[in-house]
């Protein structure tokens, strides 16, 4: 067990040593793709791709806590995933239920806070009281804040964040010139995070597949190769490194 633990501070001390500690990012976004493609290429069902996919969210949580990232936003289901096979939804529905049971203890003991944006109202009542379990017996922690976007889609919080703009600007008698980004920042889901300086989907795809759309305006993208599944701590530092290489304009020009 004490050898365990030395060659987990030996791996947290050498991933500390790569990357620039006054340029990590705070707030990490992962579209976490691949799940699918890689139980196929091992002639699994797909639903052992989500349980290894589960696996990694451990992993990656432990380092992203370890290193100092502040926010971690994972795209779990989005609200077009319904349409995916019963089967398959039941199965995904029922990971959070197990995910909290067996991690829960050690996200307490590293001081992760569990949030999440979404419509979770409309999830199975067994996830329901998992994920607001979870919430409840980490509340006062004050380490990394783990936040799983369940049953989120960008054009649906957009739509969603317009009405509750209307009715308040209705029910206030105010005009629409109050509204700018602040306002509207102010009135999504995300209200209590800031931005996400990088988004990372895996799987190689190339897109951000309805995910924080308004938020990642000036987010850097890495779109990395790896399956979900098969994405390690090394492949995040990886991004990470990348991330530090890059120099964020904001608009303006390259100081280069």
């Amino acid at each position: 067990m004490f050898k365990k633990l030395i060659n987990k501070k030996n791996t947290i001390n050498n991933y500390n040593e790569e990357l620039d500690s006054s340029n990590i990012p705070e707030h990490i976004a992962i579209i976490m793709d691949g799940n699918g493609r890689w139980a196929k290429k091992r002639k699994m069902p797909r639903i052992k791709g989500h349980y290894e996919g589960m696996q990694t969210i451990k992993k990656i949580t432990r380092v992203a806590s370890d290193i100092g990232v502040k926010y971690l936003t994972l795209y779990a289901f989005s609200t077009e995933n319904w349409s995916r096979p019963e089967s398959e939804v039941n199965y995904i529905m029922n990971l959070p239920v197990n995910f909290l049971k067996t991690f829960l203890p050690e996200l307490i003991e590293k001081n992760v806070k569990v949030e999440t944006i979404g419509f979770t109202d409309k999830l199975p009542k067994s996830t329901i009281e998992a994920i607001n379990n979870a919430k409840e017996k980490t509340a006062n922690n004050t380490g990394l804040k783990l936040i799983f976007a369940i049953n989120y889609g960008g054009r649906a919080e957009l739509v969603h964040s317009i009405k509750n703009m209307f009715d308040e600007l209705h029910q206030q008698g105010l005009n629409s010139d109050i509204i700018d980004e602040t306002y509207i920042n102010n009135h999504l889901m995300t209200k209590d995070y800031p931005d996400p300086e990088l988004l990372i989907r895996t799987s190689g795809e190339q897109r951000i597949s309805n995910f924080l759309i308004w938020q990642v305006s000036y987010s850097e993208f890495i779109f990395n190769q790896k399956l979900w599944p098969d994405f390690d701590e090394d492949e995040l530092i990886k991004c990470i490194k990348i991330y530090q290489s890059r120099q964020r304009r904001f608009g303006g020009l390259s100081e280069e």
